[in-house]
């Protein structure tokens, strides 16, 4: 049964191509998340009625296709984590930098981690060939003047193809926890300046960035040099921006920095204007007020407690076993959020060691 309320758009388009919504969806057979799949049908039609170009119909269409195979491609592997390797496509197989974005994806793998690239050569191809076959993915671009993907992304099957960047980079991301960046040109500092943004401005959950260059190299130094040269005293980022994204040229650093941030820090959830953050491990009372000493000016109102899962979260059944932070957090402080994560991971009743996500 489709609920109504929750298809917005119900009201641009004429009371009959809705009803066809609805009916088709019933007609289908599909019952999980109707609603969201009538919406689906209801903005088609309503891009019909709009009288939209030609182009704009052939952007949505190709747009949501794509969307549909990339969806399709990542859904086996829902419950293994993942971090996307960015770099140029130009980099050679001879190269310190090469081997670095190889080695760093091995690690990786060999921790139970999949390793998801943009399925093209250079840096692309050295990540899906240290990470192997089963534990790679690739989502490609197709570009007039690029070379065919990766032999090593095409040949698993594990290899989904775009016609557009956004779509492209949507799935680049949103499949992801953790993201390493090797030195590269426009397209990769185009990937990670969207990733900072995502993260600064809370519009992805808070994860691990890691800047990975070779040994003795300056592309990254450059980069966090003019930051805190040149856009901190702008004003035009906060202090501790940058903070988040770890500088190293040392693949166990990179590797550990990745698999470390889920050391103790399992997920978040937002309940209104409460923020429930899920741990491994069970704070002590001590640490809860240590935190609240360290974090407290992060907050609107009230401290960090300790809490069980909240209604909202038992009428979901969303990771109901873990051990629990509540407080009412400051949705401006929202680009601080890996501060507070960070502390968590290393207090003294987090589980020993780096740890991958279950």
């Amino acid at each position: 049964m489709v609920d109504r309320s929750l298809i917005s758009d119900q009201a641009s388009i004429p009371d009959q191509a809705a009803e066809t919504a609805t009916r088709l969806v019933t007609e289908a057979g599909i019952t999980a998340n109707a609603d969201l799949v009538a919406r689906i049908l209801e903005t088609g039609l309503g891009l019909g009625t709009d009288a939209p170009t030609r182009l704009d119909l052939k952007i949505a269409s190709a747009a949501l296709t794509e969307m549909r195979a990339a969806f399709r491609l990542f859904a086996p592997y829902q419950a293994v984590p993942k971090v996307t390797i960015f770099g140029s496509a130009r980099t050679r197989p001879d190269t310190p930098l090469y081997r670095a974005a190889a080695d760093t994806a091995t690690t990786l793998s060999r921790r139970g981690w999949m390793v998801v690239t943009g399925a093209g050569p250079g840096i692309m191809q050295a990540a899906a060939e240290g990470a192997g076959r089963e534990r790679s993915l690739g989502v490609s671009i197709r570009l007039p003047f690029e070379e065919s993907p990766s032999a090593a992304t095409v040949e698993s099957g594990n290899h989904v193809a775009m016609k557009y960047f956004f779509t492209r980079k949507l799935m680049l991301v949103k499949e992801s926890r953790g993201f390493v960046f090797v030195p590269g040109g426009f397209g990769t500092l185009d990937e990670m300046f969207e990733v900072l943004t995502l993260q600064q401005t809370g519009k992805a959950e808070p994860a691990p960035i890691v800047l990975l260059d070779s040994p003795d190299g300056t592309f990254w130094a450059g980069l966090r040099r003019f930051a805190r040269e040149a856009m901190i005293p702008a004003g035009v980022i906060s202090a501790d921006d940058f903070d988040r994204v770890l500088v190293t040229d040392s693949v166990p650093v990179a590797a550990d920095e990745i698999t470390g941030f889920w050391r103790n820090y399992d997920s978040l959830r937002w309940v209104g204007r409460r923020l429930v953050l899920r741990l491994r491990a069970e704070p002590t009372p001590a640490e809860v007020d240590d935190l609240n000493d360290r974090f407290g000016h992060l907050l609107t109102k009230g401290r960090i407690v300790r809490s069980a899962p909240l209604a909202q979260e038992a009428g979901d059944n969303d990771r109901l076993d873990l051990p629990r932070l509540l407080m009412t957090y400051d949705p401006r402080q929202v680009g601080s959020l890996h501060r507070l994560i960070r502390a968590v991971n290393t207090l003294p009743s987090a589980p020993g060691g780096p740890a991958t996500p279950e």
